[in-house]
């Protein structure tokens, strides 16, 4: 591929992440099912990573990380690193175990959710913020939640990998 088609591809995956961010963060966020509101940014990080490859997956992962970073409150840049490993671990479970469907999109995405909400549950109860029964009974929902928009997001970017991804041309 050209360096205008590797910049066509990334452009319209950029508008994509750009629509699903603004539903993250400007619908979903005000309307909580349960008290929880979903996190569509690493369902797109999984998700490219599985479509595009490991190396794909990385970078991808580390630009949403870096958006995660600057557009929420809290962010403490360990984000940027863990999107990336992330991206970087999915595209390479999808290379070499998996294949590149929902179903591998799925099983990803809940174990990326399980682990960014596994690592929020330890630092809550390291700083003793609250009881795991509490942390718990809001991470359940929460990666369940999550996991429900699988299939929307994943259409999304199924239909722009179509299009441009891979080494297909722009």
């Amino acid at each position: 591929m050209t360096y205008r088609h590797q910049f066509h591809k990334w452009f319209y995956y950029s508008l994509a992440l750009l629509l699903v961010w603004f539903m993250d963060s400007q619908v979903l966020n005000r309307l909580p099912i349960f008290g929880v509101v979903p996190m569509l940014l690493p369902l797109v990080v999984v998700i490219v990573g599985v479509l595009e490859g490991a190396y794909a997956g990385t970078g991808f992962g580390m630009a949403v990380g870096l958006l995660w970073e600057l557009t929420y409150p809290d962010g403490f840049g360990g984000l940027v690193f863990g999107m990336a490993l992330a991206g970087m671990v999915t595209g390479a479970i999808s290379q070499y175990a998996l294949s590149q469907s929902l179903l591998s999109c799925i099983l990803c995405s809940a174990g990326v959710l399980t682990i960014l909400d596994g690592m929020r549950i330890l630092r809550a109860l390291f700083i003793q913020l609250d009881t795991l029964n509490v942390l718990l009974g809001i991470a359940v929902p929460e990666v369940l939640w999550s996991l429900c928009w699988t299939p929307v997001v994943y259409l999304l970017f199924h239909r722009v990998f179509q299009k441009v991804g891979g080494t297909r041309l722009a």
